[in-house]
This record gives structure tokens, sequence and C-alpha cells, in this order.
């Protein structure tokens, strides 16, 4: 028992990080930003495009289809296309929400399309390998969660390599569809605005802009089911050290 216990503890340091990989792990996770108004024009390198590019197509991808593609926007009239459509449904969102929240919601900036020197839609293709993948069989959306999945992973890379990334949503499905001619089996999932910018912003701005507060995360795990809160000794001293942890995420803002 004494020797497996011996050869699990090896196993187990062989396959950690080493600190500082593991640092910069977490410095990129935690000091990425949706970036809407701190683009600056200067061009971003092929090499380190490239690499970016590279991280997005390692994602984890169900049944290893790989639906995804990226496409890569500098034409200023496609960008000026897709901007005409965020302004429109910009003004559209403004009526939906509730009168204390529309001027708040109006004077935020929530996309830099036409200042960002580079936009990339990442997309999905559902019909990538044909009707039936391993894992889609009974989750049908998990093609869409693995271009997700791209998504994180470009986003992480980009924040690693110096670069701000900005996700618009706030956008016309079909009009994007038809401005980049998407063919019918392919669902945009992220249009993202990419570029060097002038600096990233300590907090969220939605967070700064206290559109909502950050929760805390003692509050929002479970076990065994949905709201289940700690029942047993293990599972509390989990609660208490992710409450020990608070200041976790700020040890890496430096």
């Amino acid at each position: 028992m004494d020797l497996y216990k011996k050869d699990s503890k090896q196993s187990q340091e062989q396959h950690h990080f080493s600190e500082q990989d593991q640092y910069g792990l977490y410095k990129s996770i935690f000091n990425r930003r949706d970036v809407r108004g701190q683009f600056l024009p200067s061009e971003i390198p092929n090499d380190v495009l490239s690499r970016i590019l590279y991280a997005a197509h390692h994602a984890p991808s169900v049944g290893f289809m790989q639906p995804w593609n990226f496409i890569v926007i500098k034409s200023p009239e496609i960008k000026n296309r897709i901007h005409q459509s965020f302004t429109l449904a910009h003004q559209e969102a403004q009526a939906m929400f509730e009168a204390e929240k529309q001027d708040k919601y109006k004077n935020l900036k929530l996309e830099g399309i036409i200042e960002s020197p580079i936009n990339i839609c990442i997309t999905c293709d559902r019909n990538r390998t044909g009707k039936t993948v391993i894992g889609r069989t009974h989750m049908k959306e998990m093609d869409l969660y693995s271009s997700v999945c791209a998504v994180q992973n470009f986003w992480l890379a980009a924040r690693a390599e110096g670069l701000g990334v900005g996700w618009v949503s706030i956008l016309h499905h079909d009009t994007l569809k038809e401005t980049l001619a998407l063919p019918d089996s392919v669902v945009p999932i992220a249009y993202l605005c990419v570029g060097y910018v002038s600096h990233f912003n300590e907090k969220p701005e939605l967070e700064s802009a206290n559109w909502l507060p950050r929760r805390p995360i003692d509050e929002l795990v479970n076990f065994n089911g949905w709201e289940q809160a700690a029942s047993n000794n293990t599972e509390q001293a989990l609660i208490e050290q992710l409450r020990a942890n608070i200041d976790f995420p700020q040890s890496f803002n430096k």
C-alpha cells in the first residue's frame, strides 16, 4: 500500500506544471477582460496571431469533430456593415431593460468593431463530420459548446500575448450570417474584436460600472444536487477554503 501511495504521489508530481507555468495560466485567467474601448491601431504580427489561432484550434471538441472556423476580418466595408448591425441591435436592446437601467446601458461602451485592427468570427459547422458524432448522440448542442471552448482558448492565449479581445453579442444573427456568407449549417458563435490596447481595466467593465456585482463563489458550489449545501466535514472544508481564498484572483493582478 505504501509503495502504491509513493507511486501515486510521484505520478501526481510528474504531471504538475512548474510554479512559474501555473502562475502564467492563472494570471491569464484572472487578467482576461472583455475589451471595448482601449484598442490601439497597431498591427498584430502574423506570428502572434498564428499562435493564438493554434491555441484556439487545440480546444476540446465533442467526437474530435473540431467544428470551428476562424474568419479573420480586416475589411473596412465588412466591419462597417457589422457595426451598423450592432447599432440597430443596441438601440433595440436598450428598450428591453427597466427604465432605471436604460440610461446606464446607453452610456456603456459595448464594442470595438471599427477601432480594433482585426475582427474574428469563430463559427461552428454543425455538419462537419456527418450526422452521427461520438458524444453528440444525446446532447446535440455539444458541438456548439466545443466551439465556445475554442473561443475561451483564443481569449486566454490573446491575453497572454498582450492582446485585448472583446466579444460582441449584440448583433442580428441573420445579418451576421448574410454579411459573412455563412452556409446554412454554419452557426456564428462569437464575433471578436482583437488588438493591442492602451490598458486593461483592473476589473470587468460591467462590474466597475456597478451593473452587477461578482457573486461569491462559495454561494455557487453545491453538492450532489441543485442548491444542496455541504453536509459533511469534507464538503464544509471546501466551502471554508473558498472563503479563505477570496483574494486569490487579486494575487495575479500585478
